[in-house]
């Protein structure tokens, strides 16, 4: 499962396929992506499907080239384990986009400003996962054990995924509760109104922050949980610190056209949350089996491309049953569509706005 290939990383006792010029390209690339992205969003503007579609065909052709790169490059074995990879975290993307969506909700952050909190999210999350990374691959290096600890991570967020799923809790969230929502209105005056992109202005001699800023915390905050997530779910298909950190950017730069595409059928993946809790289960069971093996050899371990066919299993019947189990439910106007024209609150206080997330106001997407 965790065979790798060439390339020592200096230092660490870890194995990768990317030498350091592949690595500095990969991550220039990704900062070259990031770049563009603030450059097309510098001017607020609410996004057209078309628009969306657009980036979302771009987002998914270049990973899947990238994938067909380092397949011919390296070789089945990897190129499985980065398509498999990358599987797991656009799985894990797409169940985050509800907890964006309840937040920009809960914010009443104008259509136009949507796309800005969502890159500055995406932001923040790639820092977090290469910080993630890094620790990680320098834990599986030095501790034998660490796979059966990322496995029982992974087993007890299963079971919290699940149990959220069976209560229908899954996604509620009380952003006024947030710490870090708190500690910044306590200590930093928050203005009353949007103010385009800025995340803070000068008024009356005193600097004030925006509600933009409050959202942007508020995601910054929920990345640091994804993360927890999302890496372990990846180490348990590669222990290649490179391909774990290529399909989390990958996975990650295309959340914002996505969120834009997926946002009146998300609603309807009402299954999802089972979806996940198998998928990460399964790979939580792999991590404690490949530990397993080798402490006893004899314990059998599960191939990458079983794992990669179970994953896209599982997908397609949650899919599936997601679209039976809603066929005759209308889309819901003001859930699914959140920031359409005649439920934008474009002057909104950031105090009240994140009261309307408090229970009894359950604004679930």
């Amino acid at each position: 499962m965790l065979a790798l290939e060439t390339s020592p990383v200096p230092g660490s006792g870890i194995t990768s396929v990317a030498d350091p010029l592949l690595w500095g390209l990969t991550i220039a690339g990704v900062l070259a992506l990031l770049v563009m992205d603030f450059v097309i969003t510098r001017k607020p503007h609410e996004v057209s499907m078309k628009e969306a579609v657009g980036w979302s065909v771009f987002y998914i052709a270049l990973p899947l080239t990238f994938g067909a790169w380092i397949w011919a490059r390296f070789g089945s074995q990897t190129g499985v384990e980065y398509l498999t990879g990358y599987l797991v975290e656009k799985s894990l993307s797409v169940d985050n986009l509800f907890v964006f969506m309840l937040l920009l909700s809960a914010f009443a952050v104008p259509a136009a400003l949507q796309q800005r909190v969502l890159l500055f999210g995406i932001a923040g999350a790639l820092v977090l996962r290469g910080i993630f990374i890094a620790l990680g691959a320098a834990v599986l290096a030095n501790l034998s054990f660490a796979f059966l600890i990322f496995g029982a991570i992974l087993l007890l967020t299963a079971v919290k995924i699940l149990r959220d799923q069976l209560s229908e809790g899954s996604h509620d969230m009380d952003v006024s509760e947030m710490r870090s929502v708190k500690l910044i209105r306590r200590f930093m005056p928050v203005t009353d109104d949007y103010r385009g992109p800025r995340l803070s202005v000068r008024e009356d001699g005193k600097r004030m922050l925006t509600p933009l800023a409050v959202v942007v915390t508020a995601v910054f905050a929920t990345d640091v949980v994804f993360a927890v997530d999302s890496v372990p779910a990846v180490y348990g298909i590669t222990g290649d610190p490179y391909l774990v950190f290529a399909t989390n950017a990958f996975a990650l730069l295309g959340l914002r056209a996505l969120y834009f595409v997926l946002q009146g059928a998300l609603s309807k993946l009402v299954h999802l949350g089972y979806g996940l809790a198998a998928i990460l289960g399964f790979i939580g069971v792999k991590l404690v089996l490949h530990w397993a093996h080798g402490v006893w050899p004899g314990v059998p371990e599960i191939p990458t491309v079983l794992s990669l066919l179970v994953i896209l299993v599982v997908l397609a019947v949650v899919t599936a049953t997601s679209l039976y189990a809603t066929r005759d439910v209308e889309d819901p106007q003001g859930s699914a569509h959140l920031a359409e024209p005649g439920h934008r609150r474009d002057h909104h206080d950031a105090g009240t706005a994140a009261d309307d997330a408090a229970p009894g106001r359950d604004r679930r997407a």
